[in-house]
């Protein structure tokens, strides 16, 4: 799902195809950071799904943070779009490409708490 921008209208888009792309008796724990878009009074959570959310300004965490900064760094920064249909392509492109080396996604998303 990509959109324009984030909000927690966009998180509640994304939570309600979670949920129902879930079997009929499962249930989803995700775990999320504290962005005002996922901690909004105003947010709709499905009853299958249960959020759990990381302490605050902890970011070393969150393992995706990784997985974004590479992401910027070798595909998206210093780049000139077009438009927002380019910049769509083009995000889209990077995270398949990488989401395909699992070798690359593991080590990007992994951590060591030890």
């Amino acid at each position: 799902m990509i959109l324009p921008f984030l909000n927690s209208q966009g998180v509640e888009i994304l939570l309600k195809q979670v949920s129902q792309s879930l079997p009929a008796s499962s249930h989803a724990l995700l775990i999320l950071d504290r962005a005002s878009y996922h901690t909004s009074k105003t947010l709709k959570v499905p009853s299958n799904i249960h959020l759990l959310f990381l302490p605050p300004y902890s970011p070393e965490l969150n393992p995706v943070e990784n997985l974004w900064h590479y992401l910027r760094s070798h595909f998206w920064s210093n780049r000139i779009y077009r438009g927002y249909k380019e910049l769509e392509k083009m995000a889209i492109a990077s995270w398949r490409k990488v989401c395909l080396q699992e070798k690359r996604m593991k080590s990007l998303c992994a951590v060591s708490y030890a």
